[in-house]
């Protein structure tokens, strides 16, 4: 297996590629908010998240390599942005699945099973969401879901079946917006599944603000759990 190790300086190319947590997790973050420009070395990374951008910096290795903003041409905000040129990484990215403007024909990608779920979280950080609510239609009922978009069907089909083949758990596909989007979608049941696997141990790399969210949803899981085992008078 090659491997890989990025330095911050543009005429360094005395580097590896390898497989690693960290590594995975940015590979998801450019899957989703990454760009691969069409003149077969330049690689960028934009977020309207700064502190996702540094993560990004840091997982990549990216030393000497500046953050600067970058203003969106659909709604003129600023975003952090991050550029730099490596020849050799994106071949590497062209071999397992990226190409430039990739949104609406990305397909699968080339990710070792190993780090699949560290490659999923940095989906998710990019360009997935995590949402919950109180249930009107039954008593205390707390639902909550785990979300994960596309643009490409054909993407998030391959997302779901890998998924599928891991933790053996279904999820459901639907379209969104005005169907330029794609939805794959797992309920708490199978959301409890996920994130433990996502999130398997401290200090990962992952977006604060979306870990913190989680967080908050399954505190209040547990709690409302809680409460009705000791209503019932159930021992845990």
């Amino acid at each position: 297996m090659r491997r890989v190790k990025i330095r911050g300086s543009r005429k360094n190319k005395n580097y590896i590629i390898e497989w690693t947590p960290k590594f995975a997790y940015a590979i998801g973050l450019l899957t989703t908010d990454g760009n691969l420009s069409k003149d077969g070395r330049h690689i960028e990374f934009t977020s309207k998240d700064i502190q996702l951008v540094k993560t990004f910096k840091r997982c990549i290795n990216l030393l000497g390599v500046k953050i600067g903003m970058k203003t969106s041409g659909f709604t003129d905000k600023k975003y952090s942005h991050i550029q730099f040129s490596n020849v050799k990484l994106y071949k590497w990215l062209i071999e397992i699945g990226l190409m430039p403007n990739k949104s609406k024909i990305i397909r699968e990608l080339k990710i070792p099973s190993k780090y699949f779920f560290d490659f999923l979280r940095g989906h998710f950080d990019g360009d997935g969401c995590c949402y919950s609510y109180w249930d009107k239609r039954w008593k205390s009922s707390f639902m909550f879901y785990l979300v994960f978009n596309s643009a490409n069907k054909i993407h998030i089909d391959w997302l779901k079946k890998r998924i599928k083949k891991l933790i053996d758990i279904n999820g459901h596909i639907s379209q969104c917006g005005r169907g330029d989007m794609w939805q794959l979608k797992y309920a708490k049941n199978e959301s409890n599944k996920i994130i433990p696997k996502m999130y398997y141990e401290k200090y990962l790399p992952c977006l604060e603000r979306k870990h913190e969210k989680l967080r908050s949803i399954l505190k209040t899981d547990k709690t409302k759990l809680l409460r009705k085992i000791k209503r019932d008078g159930r021992v845990l």
